[in-house]
């Protein structure tokens, strides 16, 4: 049996806090324009155990989304609201997910 247990809201807000003055310039007025309250997707594949996962910012049609499996931040599309389309599990800190978000968008 695994030990695994999915990152508390607690947990990822503090992540959230301690990379948000990593973000300089316009990476932190993007951030800004971008990021939600942590809500909780859906993703058919690797989510179900831990109830979906933890999206904190939306772009367009895509998002940034913390994976507790892999312990990182990735960024994905999606179609519907409220459903992860393609998993990912990218290990980034949450600036580089951001970076990449925003270097997608030029």
């Amino acid at each position: 049996m695994s030990n695994w247990q999915p990152i508390s809201l607690e947990s990822l807000n503090s992540e959230i806090r301690n990379a948000e003055p990593e973000l300089k310039g316009i990476l932190r007025d993007f951030w800004q324009l971008i990021k939600i309250l942590p809500e909780k997707w859906a993703e058919e594949k690797y989510g179900k155990e831990g109830c979906g996962f933890w999206v904190v910012a939306i772009c367009g049609k895509k998002i940034v989304w913390f994976n507790d499996i892999e312990e990182g931040f990735n960024v994905s599309y999606y179609k519907e609201y409220g459903q992860i389309e393609e998993y990912s599990c990218n290990q980034d800190e949450l600036v580089l997910s951001v970076k990449k978000l925003f270097d997608s968008t030029k």
